[in-house]
């Protein structure tokens, strides 16, 4: 009975259609959260290579390869939620930079490469630029 008043009201008052660009439209992306973990990774890999201790070591693999996969996470989020097809017009590099980026964490989490760490945060500081101007318009 409710059912089919809920219905009459939503034909008689249709609901009004919300806009967002993600699930929830909390408004709060930054390429921030991918370099903070993108940073952990390459620290991690300084200490690993620091360390004489074999548990450090063992942790500090596990750790990284979750910090790895956090920036996938992160960035993923930023690709798929965040940036629109007028942003890609604006930047047409932002596909390949996210491809590059993404490649680049999960190579990040098989790879004590301090150079492919360097280069993940390089890329994440591209999307970064990128991401800050289009907060601008």
């Amino acid at each position: 009975m409710l059912s089919r008043v809920l219905i009459a009201l939503d034909r008689r008052f249709p609901p009004l259609t919300a806009h967002a660009h993600c699930d929830l439209p909390c408004g709060v992306y930054d390429p921030a959260q991918a370099r903070i973990e993108a940073e952990s990774v390459l620290a991690i890999i300084d200490k690993h290579k620091e360390s004489k201790d074999a548990v450090f070591k063992q942790r500090a693999v596990f750790i990284k390869e979750e910090r790895a996969e956090q920036v996938k996470h992160h960035l993923w989020v930023l690709w798929t939620d965040y940036f629109k097809p007028e942003h890609l017009e604006d930047h047409p590099e932002l596909h390949e930079l996210f491809w590059e980026a993404t490649k680049l964490a999960g190579e990040s989490k098989h790879s004590m490469d301090r150079k492919v760490a360097q280069k993940l945060l390089d890329r994440i500081g591209d999307i970064d630029k990128i991401f800050w101007d289009t907060k601008k318009t």
